[in-house]
């Protein structure tokens, strides 16, 4: 968990004081983001265990890795994805949702959007 010190400061306060936003936060909201388009099994945090277990993945605390300096966001994804999907046109469509719920829900400006495909989800095809 972030602490409140790790979150970044709105540049831009109200007169009732500062608002922070921390990492964890803009890293639920790019992995919701990144479920919502199809072809997306989960991040490696969100994924049912069963899956988990058979790519050999511990740890469902890894998936979403979130660097914020300045107001500036960069947001790298680790995407299971379903078989049968086109790979990079489904990235290049994560990218653009993450980019655009980040920066609509935070006000911050996201820098980059790297994915990393770790697995592929085939209960469907079995």
């Amino acid at each position: 968990m972030s602490r409140e010190s790790d979150g970044i400061k709105n540049n831009n306060p109200g007169a009732y004081g500062e608002v922070r936003i921390a990492d964890d936060v803009v890293g639920n909201i790019a992995a919701i983001a990144a479920t919502e388009i199809d072809g997306v099994a989960g991040t490696v945090s969100n994924a049912p265990k069963e899956v988990l277990k058979k790519m050999g993945i511990r740890s469902r605390s890894k998936g979403v890795r979130v660097v914020i300096e300045d107001g500036a966001v960069t947001v790298d994804l680790a995407l299971i994805m379903k078989y049968g999907f086109n790979i990079p046109v489904t990235s290049k469509q994560v990218q653009e949702r993450v980019r655009t719920s980040v920066e609509n829900m935070t006000g911050l400006t996201v820098l980059n959007v790297g994915i990393r495909i770790v697995g592929i989800d085939m209960t469907n095809e079995e």
